[in-house]
């Protein structure tokens, strides 16, 4: 029921045109192109750069700007999906769907999949430094 609930909280964000959902929707272009070929670009500049083709280094950049594109929408998905689980939370106690009892298993199986974002947040921004460190260090040598 707890999931069931997040999901017409989506569709009530839908319905009320919640501007993070409107926002992300917008940038789910930018973010399967950034997640496709950022990482593509950011390994084939290494490549190019390791054998002597300076312009690597652009290449590289290009892809840290395109897996950044990616990271901002994993961003702007963090509050989408809190208000979401907090529209299902409400929406569970005030229609009696669940007991006391069921509703606190809900609200932790919505807790727990929204730390899952978090986690997918986290990992982005550590892949995104690590490729700026990548390219920064390139443009050293």
């Amino acid at each position: 029921m707890g999931i069931v609930a997040h999901e017409v909280g989506h569709t009530v964000q839908d319905n009320v045109a919640y501007a993070p959902m409107r926002v992300r929707s917008a940038l789910v272009p930018a973010a399967n192109l950034g997640s496709r070929f950022g990482f593509i670009c950011v390994i084939l500049g290494l490549i190019l750069y390791m054998f002597g083709a300076g312009f690597g280094i652009t290449i590289t950049w290009i892809g840290v700007y395109l897996f950044a594109g990616a990271v901002l929408f994993a961003l702007v998905t963090l509050p989408v999906e809190y208000n979401a689980s907090s529209r299902a939370r409400q929406m569970l106690q005030k229609t009696g769907l669940v007991s006391a009892r069921e509703y606190d298993g809900a609200s932790a199986v919505l807790s727990a999949a929204a730390l899952t974002y978090v986690a997918a947040l986290l990992q982005a921004v550590a892949q995104l430094f690590y490729f700026v460190m990548l390219a920064a260090g390139m443009g050293r040598r």
